[in-house]
């Protein structure tokens, strides 16, 4: 019986039928590390922000549309969820507590985002790491084990990262029609970032590639249809043999949108790098066998 097409995506996706490697594990931890790492720098960034300059609600997100999150902004209040989703997230790492921990994690973590975003301005790289704080999550209560956990937490990532860019493409079709790729419209996103650069640094010089779309439309057309078909194709993440080179091609689209129109996403990008390659071939060529003392860590956090 041949499979379902979305049999054959779980399969790319999760892997069911490979063996676990140490590689793999090793690997997953030092990922785990990487969001933890991000987890515990973004909520205090957001907590020392909220604490000194939120006076009033500008965008209500998520559950800030239904609780009043004024009540975070002084006493300290947002430093205290910020400490204690650290204290938390380092437990979930070494796998202390109960499976349900970064269940906890993940409420708190979006407190704070909402808290802190409710001045309107919302980035990209803390929706990631967010979105993986919640497949870990996940995984964590509902797939625990060396032999689950890995694979449905990385699998989810890709999943939803390819799921994100193919409806930004879709987003942008049904916002703004087939017309968002007029080269008119990237002349007027490079105009405002240059006010916020003015404003900041004082000065502002156009780059090469700049000044290549600002001198021509045709120019500037193509360089939106370029990156907005790369984002059409992001679904192809979700087979095993297309997700690098469509992992390089969101890359390099990353850093044209860096050069282009000075956006940065340095945390999106590292974490696209990490996910996107099969690092843990890499690992498994020099990790035939595992130290004792090694092992009994990597281990420990699937048990």
């Amino acid at each position: 019986m041949s499979e379902k097409w979305y049999q054959k995506i779980g399969k790319n996706l999760f892997e069911p039928d490979r063996p676990v490697s140490s590689g793999e594990l090793i690997f997953f931890k030092l990922f785990e590390l990487f969001v933890v790492y991000y987890t515990i720098r973004f909520v205090w960034e957001w907590a020392l922000y909220t604490q000194l300059r939120n006076v009033e609600v500008v965008l209500p997100l998520g559950v800030a549309n239904y609780l009043d999150v004024t009540l975070f902004f002084d006493h300290h209040i947002a430093p205290v969820l910020a400490a204690i989703t650290t204290l938390l997230i380092i437990f979930c790492f070494f796998r202390y507590g109960p499976k349900w921990l970064y269940m906890v994690v993940l409420v708190l973590f979006h407190l704070l985002y909402v808290i802190r975003f409710s001045q309107g301005e919302i980035p990209h790289s803390q929706n990631l790491i967010g979105m993986s704080v919640f497949c870990f999550a996940v995984g964590a209560w509902f797939f625990p084990g060396k032999d689950r956990m890995p694979r449905f937490v990385l699998g989810s990532i890709i999943f939803f990262i390819g799921l994100g860019y193919t409806s930004a493409f879709f987003a942008k079709l049904i916002g703004t029609g087939i017309h968002w790729f007029d080269g008119r419209h990237l002349w007027l996103w490079i105009s405002e970032k240059s006010i916020d650069i003015l404003s900041r640094d004082g000065v502002y010089q156009p780059n090469f590639l700049q000044q290549l779309a600002l001198n021509s439309t045709a120019v500037a057309s193509v360089i939106l249809l370029i990156g907005w078909f790369t984002e059409l194709i992001g679904f192809t993440m979700w087979w095993k043999k297309l997700r690098p080179y469509t992992t390089t091609l969101l890359i390099l689209m990353h850093f044209g949108i860096t050069m282009v129109m000075n956006i940065r996403f340095d945390a999106f990008v590292m974490q696209l790098i990490l996910v996107g390659y099969p690092w843990y071939l890499l690992i498994d060529r020099f990790t035939k066998e595992l130290p004792p003392w090694l092992e009994k860590i990597i281990y420990r956090g699937f048990s």
